[in-house]
């Protein structure tokens, strides 16, 4: 059985991964559902909760179904991530993520994210000194190394190990690469495979399948996996992938009323936690995931991202059920 300190995940868990303006509470509501062992708050600024900053400290909303959830937090300066830990802590998570990993410019020309991988000791000082500020297991998520010259990840794994860290999580792919071409998993299966590393290790990047998932857990020896981009309109990825390694074959796919169905929870608690307004917004970008593979599905998207009103939105949607009851899903 995998754990975190005293969190037990089963024995190959499935990780949502922290995603900036995704992986919100309802979001997070669809994936539990889904299957999700461990899930993570989108990645909040320590600046912004030390300025006491609306967006970052709602961000800090947990709840108690969602358990076991992470906090994640990023910032460049160490102080403000001690105190931002302590903050994050009072609100009684699960664990402590620090984020090593994101390559946005806004992030990492800032000193945060990914661009603690061009300073290993300044990156061991900052989360020696968060391990040591929270009663909390604190876990970490990086990438590869900054660039193709400087896949450092091994001696991040084991000089984080060695200060306190809890759990790693490895992005396959350097901050340069960014989102582009394939992960490399080979690096992230040394770490594992290191018999210097005694915690969980858990790979991330390009896992968009149930087999794909099997491959690697087989091929990498990981101890779980973190699934970010596939869960968005696809919460059922999760639970997928269980039934792939218990049974070797494929679940059933979500029909359209399966399909309908998540996405009006999803809209609800949109509507309830951000109000109506903001709720309907946000929603929009959800849509087109959700009815991937739907013939001519486009009108319907269309009046779906224009509409304004919570009814308006509920009648297109009893409408796309209606209008695909015997219509197959193409994936």
């Amino acid at each position: 059985m995998v754990k975190i300190g005293n969190i037990t995940l089963g024995e190959f868990p499935l990780l949502l991964a922290p995603m900036e303006d995704v992986s919100d509470p309802p979001f997070r509501a669809v994936c539990k559902e889904g299957g999700a062992d461990l899930m993570y708050t989108e990645f909040i600024s320590s600046e912004g909760l030390i300025r006491d900053a609306a967006k970052s400290r709602q961000k800090l909303d947990i709840f108690e179904y969602e358990r076991p959830v992470g906090i994640q937090l990023f910032g460049g300066d160490i102080g403000n991530m001690v105190e931002s830990a302590k903050i994050a802590t009072a609100v009684n998570p699960d664990l402590i993520d620090i984020n090593y990993g994101c390559p946005v410019k806004a992030v990492a020309c800032r000193g945060a994210g990914a661009a603690l991988l061009q300073d290993i000791p300044k990156m061991v000082k900052m989360t020696a000194e968060i391990v040591k500020s929270t009663y909390l297991p604190v876990t970490v998520k990086t990438r590869l190394g900054w660039d193709d010259k400087t896949k450092n990840v091994t001696e991040v794994a084991e000089r984080l190990q060695d200060i306190g860290i809890q759990a790693l999580t490895v992005h396959g792919r350097t901050r340069v690469q960014m989102y582009k071409g394939p992960a490399d998993w080979e690096l992230i299966g040394e770490i594992k495979n290191n018999p210097r590393i005694t915690i969980p290790v858990f790979g991330n990047g390009d896992i968009d399948s149930p087999q794909k998932a099997a491959e690697y857990k087989n091929r990498f020896g990981v101890d779980g996996v973190m699934i970010g981009r596939a869960a968005i309109g696809y919460p059922w990825i999760f639970n997928g992938i269980k039934h792939y390694l218990a049974t070797g074959e494929m679940a059933t796919e979500p029909d359209v009323d399966e399909r309908v169905r998540v996405a009006i929870k999803h809209l609800d608690f949109s509507l309830r936690w951000k109000g109506d307004t903001l709720g309907i917004f946000e929603m929009r970008r959800h849509y087109a995931s959700y009815f991937k593979g739907l013939p001519d599905f486009k009108p319907f998207r269309t009046r779906l991202v224009e509409a304004l009103t919570v009814e308006e939105v509920y009648q297109i949607l009893e409408e796309v059920m209606g209008f695909y009851s015997s219509v197959p899903v193409l994936v």
